[in-house]
Order: C-alpha cells, then structure tokens, then sequence
C-alpha cells in the first residue's frame, strides 16, 4: 500500500513557504525523533538552499534516546546543528534558542549600512509534528494554536521571542508521493496523515510485526501476554481478548483492538520506541 496524500491547502504552503525562505536567516525543521527520515521532508532541502538550518528532534520523550543520540550525531556529521527536544517539558529548548540567535546574518543591506536586526527565523516540519507546542514553549507563552490533529496551523505567523530573534511559523506540509510504503507508514503511525488515508488494521499489522521484532518485551508489558508469537493477527487477538474487546458471538474486535493499539502507541503507552535508526 503506497499511501499518496497532497491536498490543495498544503500545495499552496508550499508556494508560499518559498516566498518566506527569502525573508529568513535560518530553517528550524521539527522532525519527530521516532522518524526521522521519514518526517523529514525532501521538498525543504530545495526550498532552503544554502540557508542555515537547525534540525530539531521533537518528541524526543517518545523516541528510544539511544537511537536519538545516533540521529544526533549523523547529523553532525553532516554539518548540520541537531537538537533533541521534550515540548512539553521544555527540554532543549534553551539550547535551541540560543543556537537561532547565534546564527550569522548574511543580509548584506543590514552589514552595509550598518544596521543590527534580529535573526529571522522560519520554523517548518510536517503536520502534527508539534510545531506549536514548540514554539509556544520556545516563546514562553501561548502563542500558537496546538491541537492533536494534522493541519490545526492554518497561516503564516510572526512571532517576536526577545529583541535578537524574530519566528516565523509555517503551515505543516507534506510532499506530493512517498517513494516507498514504509515511509507512508510511518507517517500513519504518528498521526502525520489523517485516518481517511489509510485502513486502520492494515497499520496496526505492519506495527506489531515492528514491535515484535523490536521491542517484544514493550507488548508484553503494556498487554499482558505470556508470550510473542509471530503472526501479527494472533498477537492482536490475544491483544482484543485480554481486553474484553469482544462482538457478539465472541469474536476479537479487530478494529477495536486495533485502534486501542494504534492510539497507545502515539501516547507513549509502549515505552519509546524508535521507528528508524540512522
């Protein structure tokens, strides 16, 4: 399953985020630190040129912090600054902050006459990356709209954070195609696209088959289960048994199941679990 998702308000976003890449110094991209590759999006490299760009690893609470150190790293070592970050609980956000005031300015009116202005910065990611959450703990006030749904920043927004820094929010924006179907999935499991785009049990197959391969002891913790099999429907119906998800005739409710599965996953409930390693 290849899982295409462009609507009309995201092209325009990106016809628009063009126009404000002329306006700013560097690119805060929010990636969700359990995906990385797959929530970073390739259409930014293009936009973004040769301007400076932090790279923040948000929801870095939710993500293995062994796997995010690693991201850190090949980060680094691509030359780009990489900063893990909990929202929520503000964790590098101070870090990040200063790394947007230390950006260096390349507008060359301001340095010829002489003139300091404030770094501008552009904060950009897909939808329901937790951009506002972000940038209402990076400005240290309610700002910016949060919501748990893809899409809830509609408009462009300046937002002055202190004297030397001026933020630019973005609309989320996704790309026209996914080169391969992990990467759609991906994007599912984190609540990236919508619940139109995709059958729920479908998903919630490909991430148990993830989970037991990977984190097995994560499932048998949160469900109770004696025991990992490796069929992914047997696990889930263990799943909707222990739960009392039962329909008549004392059948597993498989969506049931599934959309409780799904919804534990992107709460946390699992542990942190990393979806891509570098």
């Amino acid at each position: 399953m290849i899982v295409q998702w462009y609507p009309g308000h995201m092209a325009k976003a990106k016809r628009v985020l063009k126009e404000n890449m002329k306006m700013i110094d560097v690119v805060v991209e929010l990636l969700d630190a359990r995906i990385p590759a797959s929530s970073q999006n390739p259409i930014l490299k293009e936009l973004a040129g040769s301007k400076h760009r932090i790279i923040v690893l948000n929801k870095e609470d939710l993500a293995n912090p062994y796997i995010t150190k690693a991201w850190i790293k090949t980060f680094h070592d691509e030359g780009i600054k990489a900063i893990a970050v909990d929202s929520i609980r503000k964790k590098g956000i101070n870090e990040t902050l200063n790394s947007i005031a230390q950006t260096p300015i390349r507008d060359s009116a301001a340095r010829r006459l002489s003139i300091k202005r404030p770094v501008r910065a552009m904060v950009v990611g897909i939808p329901n990356v937790g951009k506002s959450m972000f940038i209402n703990s990076l400005v240290g006030r309610n700002t910016a709209k949060t919501g748990n749904k893809p899409g809830v920043t509609k408009g462009n927004q300046w937002i002055k954070i202190k004297e030397s820094v001026q933020l630019l929010d973005t609309p989320g924006i996704l790309w026209p195609r996914f080169d391969n179907e992990e990467t759609g999935m991906h994007l599912v499991y984190v609540n990236s696209i919508g619940p139109k785009a995709f059958d729920i049990e479908d998903i919630v197959f490909s991430l148990i088959k993830f989970l037991t391969a990977n984190y097995p002891d994560a499932l048998k913790e949160r469900y109770n289960l004696c025991q990992i099999l490796d069929n992914p429907d047997t696990i889930i119906k263990q799943i909707g048994k222990t739960r009392g998800f039962l329909i008549k005739g004392g059948d597993v409710d498989f969506r049931k199941t599934s959309e409780t599965i799904l919804k534990d996953f992107r709460d946390g409930k699992l542990g942190r679990i990393s979806l891509e390693t570098p």
